[in-house]
């Protein structure tokens, strides 16, 4: 796997993957960028997301139909001193339907355990959550 990242200015750059879709990153103007393009962490926090994402719809793949919305918010917690990195991530499934926990749990854990590269190549704390129809499900391991 290889992605192409070639500057634009200042602090833009477009990251081009074997996919062949394309990706606008920038600074915010905090960081004296023009805020044109996602910033890299929030590019990691999405990639998160869509890595687990993936392998819980692939897991629970005969399932699907019993889903109406699904939604992951990730919310992470960066270091105060340079360099900035995350030392923790909260992963949170939003999901409506008649899905039994026990399954989306199920899929969460395979995700996190054997599947998610991405997550796995982090050393943040990630802890994953699930409202299920609005409501906090417990964690089942």
């Amino acid at each position: 796997m290889k992605v192409v990242t070639k500057w634009q200015g200042k602090r833009a750059f477009t990251a081009k993957g074997d996919s062949g879709y394309e990706i606008q990153m920038d600074a915010t103007e905090a960081y004296f960028g023009e805020g044109k393009g996602v910033t890299p962490t929030e590019m990691l926090l999405a990639s998160v997301a869509g890595c687990i994402g993936i392998d819980v719809t692939m897991i629970l793949r005969p399932h699907l139909d019993l889903i109406e919305k699904l939604e992951i918010e990730t919310d992470g917690t960066r270091r105060e001193e340079l360099p900035k990195s995350f030392t923790s991530i909260d992963v949170t499934f939003k999901i409506d339907g008649s899905i039994d926990s026990k399954k989306v749990w199920r899929a969460i854990n395979l995700g996190k355990e054997k599947y998610c590269a991405v997550s796995d190549s982090l050393k943040a704390q990630i802890t994953f959550h699930l409202i299920l129809n609005g409501e906090k499900q417990e964690k089942i391991d």
